[in-house]
């Protein structure tokens, strides 16, 4: 898939959510191969600015050529988004950001590349890495773990039931021939698990739960939001694209809990008196039939807004 096929998620909710302001500061916080920023960009004034971040190679190449390369409002930056409040102090905009886009999980041309290793539908390596330079693959990780820890891994980050069957069979396999690619791990856990689900693969759980693991997804976005708080602006957006419960779950919570305020339970305080962080925009917004049709793999997108108040 090439960077112009390639289609970003929930585009029109997206720039609606964030409340684009002509010259204002923006933060494509997973930027991928651009589709999002390119929108946001089309919708800045001269005097608007937007800084891109992700620790992905190719994608940080496509930032730093093209349209992009010559864009004098658009910075990009290669760092994992745990460095949001660095990277923002480096730039002098902390507290001056008027909207920040978390598009989560793994891109279409990630899944697409069989050399990445995040598919099961492609042989590949079995790598599952977003960032290539980091020590530990999906490879390196499943030839020395225990099975109580494989199975932990599969069963909390993938919610799969037979998560104890398929470690003990993963490590079993591994005493005779180490397990280096992704249809061989893809087949395991096909021979292992008694019956297959409708439309969907049987590694399709295994799968997420290994590259949730191995790029310590679920603590990098817990970071990250914590870190949007002091970015932003007052009136400053936050939009989060999740595309499974897990993530979902903690954004939800999470801006639920901001939007609640630091007050205790029960104690009877005036609305002036409780520090509301955030405010929720709107209700959880997925997918139209439409928006399906035009990017199938939005299917599982969910998108949540919230607006920071102090």
């Amino acid at each position: 898939m090439t960077t112009d096929e390639h289609q970003p998620v929930l585009t029109a909710d997206v720039l609606e959510g964030l409340a684009i302001v002509p010259d204002g500061k923006y933060i494509d916080a997973t930027f991928g191969r651009g589709g999002h920023s390119r929108e946001i960009l089309k919708q800045l004034g001269p005097n608007g600015s937007l800084l891109a971040i992700d620790q992905d190679p190719t994608a940080v190449a496509v930032g730093e050529s093209g349209s992009f390369a010559t864009d004098q409002r658009f910075i990009m930056k290669a760092a994992s988004f745990r460095q949001l409040q660095h990277l923002i102090q480096q730039q002098g905009w902390l507290g001056k950001v008027n909207g920040i886009l978390l598009d989560l999980g793994v891109s279409s041309p990630q899944l697409d590349n069989p050399a990445r290793g995040f598919s099961f539908r492609h042989a590949g390596p079995l790598d599952m890495r977003m960032n290539p330079h980091q020590p530990l693959s999906a490879a390196d990780w499943l030839q020395q773990a225990s099975v109580d820890d494989i199975a932990k891994v599969l069963k909390e980050y993938g919610e799969e039931r037979f998560a104890r069957r398929i470690a003990r069979a993963i490590v079993e396999t591994r005493q005779t021939q180490p397990l280096t690619t992704t249809t061989e791990l893809a087949d395991l856990v096909a021979e292992t698990i008694p019956f297959r689900e409708p439309n969907k693969h049987p590694a399709t759980r295994t799968f997420q739960a290994i590259r949730i693991f191995i790029n310590q997804e679920l603590e990098a976005l817990r970071d990250v939001l914590t870190q949007c708080l002091e970015v932003l602006a007052i009136g400053g957006r936050l939009v989060v694209i999740s595309f499974h419960s897990l993530e979902d779950r903690i954004v939800k919570q999470f801006m639920q809990r901001e939007a609640r305020g630091d007050a205790p339970a029960k104690l009877p305080l005036r609305a002036d008196q409780i520090k509301q962080r955030l405010r929720i925009v709107s209700r959880l917004i997925r997918p139209t039939s439409i928006d399906i049709n035009h990017n199938p793999r939005a299917r599982s997108a969910r998108l949540r807004i919230a607006e920071k108040q102090a």
